[in-house]
């Protein structure tokens, strides 16, 4: 199982809408808010490396309010 840890900046005013939508993603385990520059803090697991970047690239940056990751 190979674990990758996201860190992720959205935008103003939708911090909850994101993190709802982000829990419902297939691989995403746990979704915190944190404080700093960064808004929220994602962990993904996937049985392979190449399946955890698949979600991050194909599902998690494609989630609308994110601004950067």
């Amino acid at each position: 199982m190979e674990t990758l840890y996201l860190l992720i900046e959205t935008e103003v005013g939708r911090l909850d809408e994101v993190l709802k939508r982000l829990k419902a993603v297939p691989s995403v385990t746990e979704v915190e808010a944190v404080t700093g520059p960064f808004d929220l803090i994602v962990k993904v697991q996937a049985p392979h490396i190449n399946a955890a970047l698949d979600t991050v690239i194909h599902r998690i940056r494609k989630v609308p309010g994110i601004k950067s990751t």
